[in-house]
């Protein structure tokens, strides 16, 4: 019952009331534990970013050390999510979309930021960074929209459009071989050659290769 002007009592209608508001962490409850290891590989990837901004303000070479190790973690977590949500049978409707979203992270970000705190630092280094980053976000979207498309009979999909975004650890593992043989910053493998303005390093055209084999559309890769 509510008061109207005239000081008559009147019903409130069952579309007047208030809607309930959703229990706190409502979200987290809907998640299914493959979510959990999902999460886990996004928190290593954005670890592994922190421990490089660590490592560029204090060249402390235990800091790069970890971000390297967080890496395979991140990808450990990535087969795992998918092993666990098969063997329980159990998917959320925010699975797919929180698997992309932490790939980016790990394999899209991570190793760009890995790239420039050891030496990729110049205006046209960076150019390459963030092409290779834009790359991996526009596979993964890719993925997502064409996922169905590219299902068998049994929905299982049967082959990778472009290198998969995981594979950009292969310059991870590069830069960790080229890290112990302290051939970065102005040690850096091939050096770098004046481009106009300003410097450029070869090396970046690592990041250049792999983000365009993500996104090519002719290069198909059987997947397991």
């Amino acid at each position: 019952m509510v008061g109207n002007r005239t000081g008559r009592a009147t019903l409130r209608t069952p579309s007047a009331m208030p809607a309930e508001r959703p229990p706190h962490f409502s979200m987290l409850r809907s998640f299914a534990l493959a979510d959990f290891v999902t999460l886990a590989n996004a928190a290593s990837g954005t670890l592994s970013i922190l421990l490089c901004l660590n490592y560029v303000a204090e060249r402390e070479r235990i800091y790069i050390w970890v971000a390297f190790g967080l890496l395979p973690f991140a990808l450990a977590c990535d087969v795992l999510d998918g092993t666990i949500a098969r063997w329980r049978r159990k998917h959320s409707p925010l699975g797919a979309d929180l698997d992309s979203l932490a790939d980016v992270v790990s394999f899209g970000v991570a190793p760009a930021v890995l790239g420039y705190a050891l030496g990729l630092r110049g205006p046209w280094d960076a150019a390459a960074l963030v092409y290779f980053v834009a790359c991996g976000i526009s596979r993964l979207a890719r993925y997502n929209v064409t996922a169905a498309e590219l299902s068998d009979e049994r929905g299982k999909v049967r082959y990778y459009e472009g290198t998969p975004i995981p594979t950009s650890l292969l310059i991870v593992l590069l830069f960790g071989v080229l890290f112990a043989k302290e051939r970065v910053h102005e040690q850096l493998w091939l050096g770098s050659i004046a481009l106009g303005p300003w410097a450029f390093h070869p090396l970046s055209l690592v990041y250049v290769v792999s983000g365009s084999a993500m996104v090519s559309g002719t290069l198909r890769i059987p997947k397991p």
